[in-house]
């Protein structure tokens, strides 16, 4: 973990946020600054600052996406569809710098493909 990243300090129960999904390996929370009708942040245990960083660990991201599978089927998400998103540096919109993963569904969500 980092001393000043935000979401260590959420694992470390010095900052509160509305858990949604937690497991040994990986925590799931609702959005502050929601971008669709359910807006969750999937975050792993394990520190590293980027998915390229995480990809040194497959594992780490095969139980990222397992818990996110696990969450989406459990609250029907899947059903109408979802869609996962993470952003890498500053220039692609990463603000906190502790890999995350932006689910997002609820409502028919438009870009990154539709016309």
């Amino acid at each position: 973990m980092s001393d000043n990243c935000l979401f260590c300090k959420i694992l470390k129960g010095e900052i509160h946020a509305i858990k949604v999904y937690e497991d040994e390996f990986v925590l799931g929370m609702k959005d502050i600054y929601p971008q669709a009708k359910s807006h969750f942040l999937f975050i792993h245990k394990n520190h590293t600052a980027n998915v390229n960083e995480m990809s040194d660990d497959s594992l780490s991201i095969a139980q990222v996406y397992s818990a996110i599978k696990k969450f989406t089927e459990s609250n029907e998400l899947s059903k109408s569809g979802f869609r996962v998103v993470t952003n890498v540096g500053a220039d692609a919109g990463q603000t906190v710098f502790h890999t995350h993963f932006h689910v997002l569904g609820g409502e028919k969500l438009r870009g990154f493909g539709s016309r």
